[in-house]
């Protein structure tokens, strides 16, 4: 069968047909994303019923193919894990995997999905059981609006993913009664599979020297015509990703990306927790810290920032906490920060714009 693309209103009834045993469909994704679809090319994995795309942390196009069975499993265990079945609010695009799947939990429970705007400005009132998936960019946003809030709070429950929770965002969540579920997973695991830590039944999770990897039914049947990719991420039902991560009281703590630990000068550094404290010290996304290669240092950690704030501060404030490894060298101020569609900064749009010229910066 050949790959069917679909636009985001057509997607219910499309999947819907997709999971009765019609033509497996991909959601309509960027344009730089499209040629790791191939089209044109049938697809040949069995009980395969959606193919979505994804640059992972490398920038890499691929196509994750999603069988029937994972997406069934998912959409089976996120329910179970929230209570029962309800009505779902879309207010993510549908070609990533967090959008995707408010889709087919609605479409898999006979349930009603309704979409919004990535703002929220149009936030449907909750009727009934009713669910949400946000990123943290728009929980943050919508927490600043009373109107919004007063909606969010008639939510069953309102999914957070697509990257770490904001240091205090939850907090101020719960503060106003907004039922948050923090979750974690990738679009190789149908989306989140590991709920405020805890991994969804069915789900397990293993740690080796670090790495997590995820493993159960809803793994996917690997990347659309690369079995080199697959098989360096897939090992039968069990997927590695490239995240660190620990337990901690008995719930999975991620702690960053493998690529995150780089080395400066001799000293392992360790930009996610780096960023985390930034984040603390100036408020989320005040100061963004990258790694750029250094033929001194090898590789040395620099600031971007869009605000008034000088490198001599960032220095003054971050060093005590982090060390002179760690510490940025130097920073430069841009117009406006990057993200993805998701809401996540885009650091690999960052380091091109920083390998630029124009911005101003500061070095020391």
């Amino acid at each position: 069968m050949r790959l069917r693309l679909v636009d985001g209103g057509d997607l219910a009834l499309a999947l819907a047909a997709a999971l009765d045993g019609g033509t497996p469909v991909a959601p309509m994704p960027e344009s730089r994303l499209l040629g790791a679809l191939c089209v044109a090319e049938p697809v040949t994995e069995p009980d395969a019923a959606v193919v979505v795309t994804t640059s992972g942390s490398t920038g890499e196009p691929k196509a994750v193919v999603l069988t029937r069975a994972a997406l069934r499993f998912a959409v089976g265990a996120t329910h179970q894990r929230l209570g029962g079945p309800g009505d779902w609010v879309c207010a993510l695009p549908t070609q990533h995997v967090a959008g995707l799947m408010t889709v087919a939990r609605a479409v898999i429970a006979g349930t009603q999905v309704r979409f919004a705007r990535g703002d929220l400005a149009d936030l449907p009132t909750a009727t009934g059981r009713t669910y949400l998936s946000l990123v943290g960019a728009q929980l943050d946003r919508a927490l600043g609006d009373a109107g919004t809030t007063s909606k969010l709070r008639d939510y069953a429950a309102v999914l957070l993913g697509g990257s770490a929770v904001p240091a205090g965002l939850r907090e101020r969540a719960s503060a106003a009664g907004v039922n948050v579920v923090a979750t974690y997973g990738m679009s190789e695991t149908c989306g989140g599979c590991v709920y405020d830590g805890v991994p969804l039944d069915g789900v397990r999770v293993e740690l080796d020297q670090g790495r997590i990897s995820l493993g159960g039914p809803m793994a996917f049947a690997g990347y659309r015509l690369r079995p080199d990719l697959t098989a360096g991420v897939l090992d039968g039902d069990l997927v590695h990703t490239r995240d660190r991560g620990q337990w901690l009281d008995g719930r999975l703590r991620v702690l960053g990306r493998i690529d995150d630990v780089v080395i400066s000068g001799g000293e392992n550094v360790d930009l996610a927790a780096a960023q985390r404290a930034a984040d603390a010290e100036f408020g989320e996304p005040a100061v963004v810290l990258l790694a750029v290669p250094d033929e001194r240092w090898g590789t040395r950690v620099v600031a971007v920032t869009t605000g008034p704030i000088t490198l001599a501060e960032v220095r003054r404030r971050l060093e005590p906490l982090l060390g002179r490894a760690a510490t940025p060298k130097e920073l430069r101020r841009v117009g406006e920060l990057a993200y993805t569609s998701i809401g996540k900064i885009d650091r690999a749009a960052l380091l091109r714009s920083w390998a630029g010229k124009g911005e101003y910066g500061d070095a020391g």
